[in-house]
Formats: C-alpha cells, sequence, structure tokens
C-alpha cells in the first residue's frame, strides 16, 4: 500500500476519532486525558488532526477561537500568497470567473476586511493553532515518556507553522498557547509574535525527530524547525525591524551541514503527481490523495479541454480555462537551456506525438468579433501570453469568452498534469512542497548579500555565487558572475514560481507597492498586510484592526 494510501487512510480515521472541524463538542467525541490511551498510536492520532487541518479543505466559520475549522492551504492560503503578486491571475471571462470580483480585488490591490480569502485564511490558520493547543493539552496530562517529549515537540513545531503563516499575512495578531479560550483574546504586536514563534521553535529542537525516511514525510522534524527559523530570519528586519542575516545564515547550515537532503537531478520530479518520501530536497510537504486526502486541484485550474489528450488525461475529466500568469512575469523564464522554463505552456500547442495541435470550429467561436458570416475554421491551438482585454472589459479585467479568450494568459504545469485524478472532484494527487531545500541555499545566498558572512560548509567556501548556481546548474543554465539581489529575487521567481513564496519576496525587496499586469504602481504599504477579517473584529472586541483598512 501506498504511504498516501496509508496517511489518507490515517487522516480520516483521525478525522472520525477527534471530529476535528469542532472542537467544543461533548467529551464522548473527542480524546480527553481520561479516554486517551498512552502508546504511540494515541500519540499519533492527536498529533494527526494538526495536520489533516492543514490540508483541510471545509470552510469555517467565524468564531475561530472556539472552532477549529478552515481552507485548505492549496486553496485560499495559496490564492492570497499568490494572486496578491504577479504570478497568478484568474481574469474574467465574459463574465465568468469574475465571482464577485474576488480575484480581481487580489490582483489590483483593492481587497477589503470582508474579502473571502481574507476570512477563510484566517479561519485555517487560527484552526490549526487552536486544534494544536487542543492536543497539547491532552499531551502534557500523560505521564512522562519519549513519546510526549517527541510528540510536544512535533505539536509545537507545528503550531509554529501555522503561526508563521498567519503572522505573515496579518502582522499583528493573538498569541493563543492555551486551550480552551475562556476569553476573547487580544491582537499582539508583530514583533512579539516573532518572538513566542522563535522560542517555541528552540524550545522544541532538542526533542523533535532528525529521521527523514517515508514514517516522517509531510511532518514536522528539527531540519524544518531550522528551515522555518531560516525564513523568519531572513525577513526579521520588516517583521520586527531588526536584522538577523546571521542567523539566517546559521540555520541554513544547521541544515547544509547535518541534513541527508540534496537537490533531485530531476526539477521536474519535485512536483509530479507521484512525488513523495523519494524526493530528496523536500524538507517539508503537505500530502495529498485524489481520493483520500483532497485539496489539490492544479490540473483543473491551469490546462484547458483542448490539452487533456495531450497530457493523457481521462476523457471524463473538465479541466478549467481559469488560471494562469502574466506577460510580465513569465519574461523572467528567458535563461539559456532552463529546465524551469519548460514549466509553463505558451504558444502553438501540440499533440504528445509531435504534430501540431488543430481543432476544427468556426470563426465566430474561435473569435467572437470576427466580421462576416461564422465559417468553419481549423485552428492550431494558441496561448496567448499577453491578457489583452476585450472591448468594455476594463471594469472587470474581462479578457473575453470565445476560443482565443480562453487561451489568453500562459498556463502553469509546474504540478504537473495527472492523469490519474479523480474525475468527479477534479482533486490530483500532488504533494506540495512547502519547504525544501532549495530554498535552504537561495535564502543563504540572499543572506550573505544582505550582509551575513560567507561560510565553509563541508570544505566549501559558500559565498552567494557558490549557492546561487547550485540551482542555476540542476536547472541546466548559464552560472552567474557577482551575484546582486536584484538578481536573487529574479532567481527566485524562477525556482519557486507558484510555492507561495513570492508574495514574501516581494515585500522584503520592497516591489510588492509596484505595477504589473492590470495593477499600477501604488503607494499602499499598509497592504503588505492584510487586514483582520471583519467578521472577527465584529466577534471579539479586543482585536485590532490594521491600519489602513
Amino acid at each position: 500500500m501506498s504511504y498516501k494510501r496509508i496517511l489518507g487512510i490515517f487522516l480520516l480515521a483521525i478525522l472520525a476519532l477527534t471530529a476535528c472541524s469542532k472542537l467544543d463538542v461533548d467529551v464522548a467525541s473527542k480524546y480527553t486525558p481520561s479516554n486517551f490511551p498512552s502508546n504511540s498510536a494515541s500519540y499519533a492520532a492527536a498529533i494527526g488532526a494538526v495536520y489533516s487541518q492543514l490540508a483541510n479543505t471545509k470552510s469555517g466559520d467565524a468564531t475561530y477561537w472556539m472552532n477549529g475549522t478552515g481552507f485548505s492551504y492549496g486553496v485560499d492560503y495559496w490564492m492570497l500568497q499568490e494572486f496578491s503578486t504577479d504570478e497568478a491571475i484568474i481574469p474574467a471571462r465574459d463574465g465568468n470567473y469574475d465571482d464577485g470580483g474576488k480575484y480581481r480585488f487580489m490582483h489590483l490591490h483593492t481587497w477589503g476586511s470582508s474579502h473571502p480569502f481574507v476570512i477563510s485564511s484566517w479561519q485555517w490558520g487560527f484552526g490549526g493553532i487552536n486544534i494544536a493547543n487542543n492536543a497539547i493539552n491532552l499531551v502534557n496530562g500523560l505521564p512522562a515518556g519519549d513519546y510526549k517529549s517527541a510528540s510536544l515537540a512535533e505539536l509545537k513545531a507545528m503550531r509554529s507553522l501555522f503561526y508563521f503563516f498567519m503572522m505573515d499575512l496579518y502582522g499583528n495578531i493573538p498569541i493563543l498557547d492555551t486551550f480552551p479560550v475562556n476569553t476573547l483574546p487580544a491582537t499582539k504586536p508583530r514583533k512579539e509574535v516573532f518572538a513566542f514563534i522563535e522560542n517555541t521553535l528552540k524550545s522544541a529542537l532538542p526533542d523533535l525527530t532528525t529521521k527523514v525516511d517515508g514514517s516522517t514525510y509531510g511532518r514536522a522534524t528539527k531540519w524544518l524547525a531550522f528551515a522555518l527559523l531560516e525564513k523568519m530570519y531572513l525577513n526579521a528586519e520588516y517583521y520586527t525591524g531588526t536584522p538577523r542575516y546571521t542567523d539566517a545564515v546559521a540555520m541554513a547550515d544547521s541544515i547544509l551541514l547535518n541534513a541527508p537532503y540534496s537537490l533531485d537531478a530531476d526539477f521536474a520530479s519535485v512536483f509530479k503527481p507521484d512525488n513523495g518520501p523519494q524526493i530528496k530536497e523536500t524538507i517539508f510537504a503537505i500530502p495529498y490523495d485524489a481520493n483520500l486526502i483532497p485539496g489539490c486541484h492544479f490540473t483543473r485550474f491551469c490546462l484547458h479541454p483542448f490539452l487533456k489528450e495531450r497530457f493523457d488525461l481521462p476523457a471524463a475529466f473538465g479541466p478549467s480555462v481559469a488560471l494562469s500568469t502574466i506577460s510580465d512575469f513569465y519574461a523572467y523564464f528567458n535563461q539559456p537551456n532552463d529546465v524551469r522554463n519548460n514549466t509553463w505552456l505558451s504558444g502553438k500547442q501540440y499533440n504528445k506525438d509531435g504534430t501540431p495541435n488543430i481543432v476544427h470550429t468556426t470563426t465566430k467561436t474561435l473569435d467572437a468579433s470576427s466580421p462576416g458570416a461564422d465559417a468553419p475554421v481549423d485552428w492550431w491551438v494558441e496561448i496567448s501570453p499577453a491578457l489583452t482585454l476585450k472591448a468594455g472589459g476594463e471594469a472587470k479585467l474581462d479578457v473575453g469568452n470565445d476560443l482565443r479568450g480562453q487561451l489568453k494568459g500562459v498556463r502553469s504545469i509546474k504540478y504537473y498534469p495527472d492523469k490519474n485524478l479523480n474525475t468527479a472532484t477534479r482533486f490530483q494527487n500532488t504533494d506540495l512542497p512547502v519547504l525544501r531545500l532549495a530554498d535552504v541555499i537561495m535564502m543563504k545566498a540572499e543572506a550573505i548579500l544582505r550582509g551575513a558572512a560567507p561560510t565553509v560548509v563541508k570544505g566549501e567556501l559558500q559565498t552567494a555565487d557558490v549557492l546561487v548556481n547550485k540551482i542555476r546548474s540542476r536547472a541546466g543554465t548559464t552560472p552567474l558572475v557577482g551575484t546582486t539581489l536584484p538578481m536573487i529575487l529574479e532567481e527566485r521567481a524562477r525556482e519557486f514560481a507558484w510555492e507561495a513564496w513570492r508574495r514574501n519576496d516581494l515585500i522584503r525587496f520592497g516591489k510588492f507597492e509596484g505595477k504589473w499586469g492590470f495593477k499600477p504602481a501604488d503607494n499602499d504599504v499598509f497592504r503588505r498586510v492584510f487586514p483582520i477579517p471583519a467578521i472577527e473584529l465584529a466577534l471579539n472586541p479586543n482585536l485590532v484592526p490594521n491600519p489602513g483598512y
């Protein structure tokens, strides 16, 4: 039985046992100290609820400190991090996909405190924090032992990951470290939240496992803690006002000197539907299974029905035409022989056997503005990088829904189309990497350029050039000489496209207010954090709105 099937069955069982979608239920439907046996299986069940929340696809209600549900990492959180940048866009197509403007508001930086992604991501993140606190409370009541120490460390590391997501998105947020929560929590400054996460991770480090195999895949390890601390220290100047670049390098070296990770020779394999523990650079991933752990939808959103045969997708599968990128971002994929260029579909399309992809259509189905009578035409399917708006489409960023409109915008196949997806739900089997070795290497290079000293790792003096060229060498492109910070930002765009880091990167580099796509340049630095949801402010008077909203 595959590890994903085992994990999927495990998570489904946990959901049934713990009723983790609602934490204020009767004690008979959840673990308590009185019915929680002291063995490895019961510890795993308590911990597993946190992981099921991370991959959760159910929307939750507003009372995040009482209940514990939210939307999946792969959907709303991803959309907040990506649609607010130049990496991803869903334009309207003759009104389709406008959905009340929620995608448009992200792209134009005009979101407010009632935006659905803002609300659901808050509930998802604090749902995870609340579930972790519940499990920590249970484990704390059990006899001392190795299982208890390891379980507490793992739960605290996962709570820290959720807290990092929330701190990055919303800035000043409540600190919840007990369960149950009997009083409405108050907003804490981001600097205080940063210190809470840092101290929690450091306290968990001694008891976190160093094992890297199928049994720890998708679970918190010592290496996750080091990588997360490196990410925090790289952003510390923005988060807290105090640079921590030397600390970022130290966290990177804790992994580079001691962990068994290596860059996979085949970049594409890291993101294919059969990825998993065999990928040697994944430090932490969220496992998905098309039937047992639903939540990954990239094949659905990124393709067009005309492309199904090329990727051996089942005839019953109905892909969307919604999700693409803008030409400004696609322009970064211009390096000679770079395999990462192949993660995008643009221009004239070919069948699997290399022949042109020709469809039989009519002139007006192809182009609604075509003059004259409708007539049969054979069209060579072409994806256009330019997202030109149809006449009168300015208000809703509408590119039209004729065939040319449907195929405007470069499409990503980084999360490679899964021929074994679930045709009913359109979920796929691809695990989503959150932290991987390539990021550890690139963050170290950036920290050095920002003032930290290069260090020697296994006999190699690791300058910024040396580190960045490890990534470029794996990609098959030319080495850089005299790497600069702007070069780092461009290289991160190529390496980590659609991995939910672009917003974080643009803010750190001072580029989040820039012009791209249909978004004009602005001075709205307050949008570097999202608003506290209006519904949460109404329910909890101790929360303080973020400035500007």
